[in-house]
Formats: C-alpha cells, sequence, structure tokens
C-alpha cells in the first residue's frame, strides 16, 4: 500500500517540475455540414503555444463545442513543439525567410528595444516564443494557417554560431565576422610613433 502511494507522489512531482506552458488562441472558424435535416455547425481553433523561452508549437483541433475545439488544438501543439535558440534571449540570431503554400514570411533580426513588430497570427508565435525585438513582414497568403505554418518554417532553419562552428569542428570567434576596432588602432599606431 505505501509503495502504491509512493508511485502516485512520484507521478504528481514529474507533472509540477513540467514547465508552465502560456497559449494564444488565434483563430476560431464556425464549420458546417449541410446533412438531411439542415445543417450540423462544428468549430475549428487554431491555438499557438510556448514557454516564452525559445520553445513554441501550433495545433488545430475541431469539436462540436468552441472549448473542446480549443483544448485538442492547445493539446496538438504542445506535442509538436519545437526549440529555436534566440540571440541574448530577446532576438533571433540572423534574418530568414519562411514558406509554406502561397504564404511567405521575412524575419529580420532587430535592435534592443524595437519590440514586435509583426501581423497577428505572427506576433502570436513571437510572443509565446519569447522573442522581444524582431521586425517581420508576410508576403502572400493571410490565411493564419499558412502564416503561423511559414512562420515556423522560417524559425526552423535559424542557427545559433554556435551550432554552426560546433557542425563545423571550428570554435565561434572563427566563424562571427571580425569586427572593426579602427579607433583602437588608430590610439595604438599613435603610441608607437
Amino acid at each position: 500500500m505505501a509503495e502504491r502511494e509512493q508511485r502516485r507522489g512520484r507521478g504528481r512531482d514529474r507533472e509540477e517540475a513540467t514547465p508552465e506552458f502560456a497559449d494564444r488562441l488565434v483563430a476560431i472558424n464556425r464549420v458546417s455540414k449541410t446533412v438531411k435535416g439542415g445543417k450540423r455547425f462544428g468549430f475549428a481553433a487554431l491555438v499557438v503555444v510556448g514557454d516564452q523561452k525559445g520553445r513554441v508549437g501550433f495545433g488545430k483541433g475541431k469539436a462540436k463545442e468552441v472549448p473542446e475545439a480549443i483544448r485538442k488544438a492547445t493539446e496538438q501543439a504542445k506535442r509538436q513543439m519545437i526549440r529555436v535558440q534566440l540571440r541574448e534571449g530577446r532576438t533571433l540570431h540572423h534574418d530568414m525567410t519562411g514558406r509554406h503554400g502561397a504564404g511567405k514570411v521575412v524575419m529580420r533580426t532587430a535592435p534592443e528595444g524595437t519590440g514586435i513588430i509583426a501581423g497577428g497570427p505572427m506576433r502570436a508565435v513571437f510572443e509565446m516564443l519569447g522573442v522581444k525585438d524582431v521586425v517581420s513582414k508576410s508576403l502572400g497568403s493571410s490565411n493564419p494557417y499558412n502564416m503561423i505554418r511559414a512562420t515556423i518554417n522560417g524559425l526552423q532553419k535559424e542557427q545559433s554560431p554556435r551550432s554552426v562552428a560546433a557542425r563545423r569542428g571550428k570554435k565561434v570567434a572563427d566563424i562571427l565576422p571580425k569586427r572593426d576596432d579602427a579607433p583602437a588602432a588608430s590610439a595604438q599606431v599613435a603610441e608607437e610613433a
């Protein structure tokens, strides 16, 4: 009996240890099916879920009632999460584009204080991801499903300098472009003269 209680307790600890996710409802569609007696209505929900620390996912759910559709979409989003490495925990490492169907999105890094400059569905993805500064533009389809899929597609292409260096077997300093230290170099020349 005591063993069973311990096993139950372990399960609760595991649930509490999992990170809490924030979710954002992006779209709800009312869909109808014409049947012999009239029409049957259902609902389709699109939800974005993230931990605001570099993980994000999206899901869609269909049901006869709105809350059930949202619950299904949230569960699917939690299963399909991806990890994105952020620069300084606030922006992207480099500019990128993403595509899905007729939807195309462009995402660019931004200096600190810029904020999230993005349209509805893309904004939801960036907020759930934890990005604080980004400039983005949606080109092509304005369908929220395609916009979110294109955004996720672009984010999957992102690579941090550390991961590129590890793959090439080099140091991070060898990969990053050299900064122009003109003021320091001119001061050194003046000392020598």
